[in-house]
């Protein structure tokens, strides 16, 4: 009996042994933002970047797993870093964080002033992102960016007042298994709103923190205008190589319009035939140098180059 109980001993500090060096090794080449320490996680489930996997346990209220865990959330995760801006099917751009991870927001939280209302089994689900660390893109103004302490003492990073998370449940960047959960759970847009649905080829207004308001595509790119194109006789300045980096963009679907006035929308044909969108009768084009919604990059490029208002006009201002 003592030799089978010593054995016993033995095997359990074994096992604890292993647990603790899973749960707390380090490669050593770890990125800025990711932690010293991984997370230790509820019995049973697996592990990935962001938290446990999940065991299907059925649902805690929150779009997560009921039971598996002892209520208390995680406090360690990894830093958001600098976000961005990507377009997500049939939501328009939503906030990421710099690994692509989709962000969002809890209709039981409050923005003004911000409260988060997820803990708990919740928060498991639903990690806070942490405040330290998240730095703004060109897409977000930097005032929209901000903190909130949570009830345990940590600083959650908030958008538009409203708290962020991820869900554990996404895997992979670009993945928005979270978006209606529950009815209550939204990603989050550039200010802090419900990212909205947005289908390819629309057009819609997208509030520039530099710029103010201007028109973007439905993958959320900035349209440009180029001064050597004309409106009235028509003419088309960029041929050619210029085609290579200003791409003519898509015509637009009227009924499907997103802050402009239809009036305003109409298509033309290219010299070689080709199809383009015309904001206020000016051909527009979407710039390769963008690389995510909110970029900018084309703006005031040769002088020849600029974004368009909602009313159809060349924005001149310069970043």
């Amino acid at each position: 009996m003592t030799i089978t109980r010593r054995r016993a001993g033995l095997a359990a500090t074994t096992l604890a042994t292993l647990a603790l060096t899973a749960a707390c090794g380090s490669s050593g080449n770890q990125s800025a933002d990711t932690p010293t320490t991984d997370l230790v996680q509820p019995a049973g489930q697996g592990t990935s970047d962001y938290g446990s996997s999940g065991s299907g346990q059925g649902d805690d209220g929150y779009g997560g797993e009921a039971g598996g865990n002892d209520g208390k959330a995680a406090k360690k995760w990894p830093s958001a870093g600098t976000l961005a801006l990507r377009d997500a099917d049939q939501l328009g751009p939503v906030v990421t964080d710099s690994k692509g991870m989709t962000l969002y927001r809890f209709d039981k939280d409050t923005p003004k002033p911000p409260k988060s209302n997820c803990s708990g089994s919740c928060a498991t689900t639903w990690p806070p992102v942490p405040a330290e660390g998240a730095e703004a893109p060109a897409g977000i103004a930097k005032s929209a960016l901000g903190s909130v302490t949570r009830a345990d003492g940590t600083e959650q990073l908030t958008i538009g007042g409203w708290p962020a998370y991820r869900y554990i449940k996404d895997k992979k960047a670009g993945d928005t298994k979270g978006q209606g959960v529950g009815g209550t759970w939204n990603a989050l847009a550039a200010d802090g709103k419900k990212a909205g649905a947005q289908e390819s080829g629309d057009v819609g207004v997208f509030n520039q923190p530099e710029l103010g308001e201007i028109l973007v595509d439905g993958e959320g790119r900035t349209l440009y205008r180029f001064n050597k194109d004309s409106a009235w006789p028509m003419k088309f300045g960029c041929n050619d190589a210029c085609l290579e980096t200003w791409k003519p963009a898509k015509p637009a679907d009227r009924s499907k319009l997103n802050g402009i006035a239809p009036k305003l929308i109409s298509t033309v044909t290219r010299p070689d035939g080709t199809r383009q969108l015309a904001v206020d009768c000016w051909p527009v084009y979407w710039f390769t140098g963008d690389k995510q919604p909110g970029d900018i990059n084309g703006q005031g490029k040769m002088g020849l180059w600029f974004a368009v208002s909602k009313d159809g006009k060349k924005i001149t201002t310069t970043p």
